[in-house]
C-alpha cells in the first residue's frame, strides 16, 4: 500500500511590518504562521501515524522453527518457519514467505543448525529467491567434516545478512540443498550439565533499513 511522503515545511517568508501597527499587517502575518504551523502539524501527524513515516516504526520481524528439517540429497527445499517471535510490519505467510508491508530496503540475517551424519564431510548450499526468483550471488557453501562416531554427528551453527531492496507485498525464502540426505537441520532439547535451553533449527530476521531511493 502506498503512503504519502512526508514534507519537509518550508521556513515561512514573514512580510515586514510597518512602522504603526496596520490590521492587514496583523491578518497577513498571522496567516502565514498559520499556514506554517499547519504544514508542521501534518508532517508531524504522518511521521508519527502506524502508517506514515517509517523512521520511527521501523518494519521488522523475527521469525524462527523448532523442527528439525531434511531434505534429499541435491534437492531445493525451502528452510521453514513456523514461530514469529516479533513482528511489525513484516509477516510470514505459509511457513516461507518473509513478506513486507512497506516498500525499502531490508536486512536480511538468518542462522541455520547443522549437522552431518555421514562418515564423509558433506557441504550444504543455501541461498535466496525473492518473489520466486533466484537471487544472483546469494548462494552459500557449508561443508561439514564427517561424524565423530556413529551415535555423534558433526554439528556447526551457519548465518549471515544480506541487503534487499523490497516494494509492498515483496517476499523472501531461504531455500536448501545438501550433498546427501543426512546432512540435515536439527532442532535440540533443552538439556543439562550445564543447563542450557533449546536450539532452534533457524531463525531469521527481516528489518527496514531504509526507504527505497526516489
Amino acid at each position: 500500500m502506498a503512503t504519502n511522503p512526508i514534507i519537509n515545511p518550508a521556513v515561512p517568508n514573514l512580510p515586514l511590518g510597518p512602522e504603526e501597527y496596520e490590521r492587514r499587517f496583523q491578518d497577513q502575518f498571522a496567516n502565514v504562521l498559520r499556514l506554517y504551523f499547519n504544514q508542521l502539524q501534518n508532517a508531524l501527524t504522518q511521521l508519527f501515524s502506524s502508517t506514515g513515516g517509517s523512521a520511527l516504526r521501523f518494519p521488522y520481524g523475527a521469525f524462527s522453527s523448532y523442527t528439525s528439517q531434511s531434505t534429499t540429497a541435491n534437492t531445493a527445499t525451502l528452510l521453514t518457519l513456523s514461530t514469529t517471535d516479533f513482528s511489525n510490519a513484516v509477516t510470514l505467510a505459509t511457513g516461507s514467505k518473509i513478506t513486507v508491508d512497506k516498500a525499502g530496503i531490508y536486512n536480511l540475517q538468518f542462522s541455520v543448525q547443522i549437522q552431518n551424519l555421514d562418515n564423509a564431510p558433506q557441504d550444504m548450499y543455501i541461498w535466496l529467491r525473492q518473489n520466486g526468483t533466484d537471487i544472483v550471488g546469494s548462494t552459500g557453501v557449508i561443508g561439514l567434516p564427517a561424524r565423530k562416531n556413529p551415535g555423534d554427528p558433526s554439528h556447526d551453527i551457519k548465518g549471515w545478512n544480506y541487503f534487499l531492496s523490497m516494494n509492498a507485498g515483496d517476499y523472501v525464502q531461504i531455500y536448501w540443498s545438501p550433498t546427501i540426505a543426512t546432512f540435515t537441520v536439527p532442532t535440540y532439547a533443552a538439556s543439562g550439565t550445564p543447563t542450557k535451553p533449546s536450539t532452534a533449527s533457524v531463525v531469521a530476521t527481516l528489518s527496514f533499513v531504509s526507504a527505497l531511493p526516489p
